[in-house]
């Protein structure tokens, strides 16, 4: 691996980890949310580290190509970050469902 590309991977990795942490630290994101992007930076650290894992692990999984492995992995991380949140987003309806419930209940006593 090209020493330029190394120095580059790990600006670009340090970055995604300031950009978290700042964004966890003004309490914008919950934790549980940053993980999947902490994890993430945690795999290209990893592999920045060590290339033969890479490559290693691209033939175990039976890619031709690194970059073929890195967009399917990609596409799996956006299906798995949908599905968490299309979970997300019903377990609010739900919780807003029954906010509206015992709001009309309340209205209801009142009159």
């Amino acid at each position: 691996m090209n020493l330029n590309l190394i120095i580059v991977s790990l600006i670009f990795i340090l970055i995604i980890l300031f950009c978290i942490f700042y964004i966890l630290r003004k309490g914008r994101m919950a934790i549980k949310y940053s993980l999947v992007w902490l994890f993430a930076s945690f795999v290209l650290l990893l592999f920045l580290a060590f290339p033969n894992l890479f490559n290693w692990l691209t033939h175990l999984l039976g890619f031709d190509i690194g970059s073929n492995m890195i967009f399917a992995g990609l596409i799996a991380m956006l299906m798995f970050i949908t599905i968490v949140l299309t979970v997300i987003v019903s377990g609010q309806n739900e919780k807003i469902r029954l906010l509206i419930q015992e709001v009309s209940m309340l209205k209801e006593k009142i009159k």
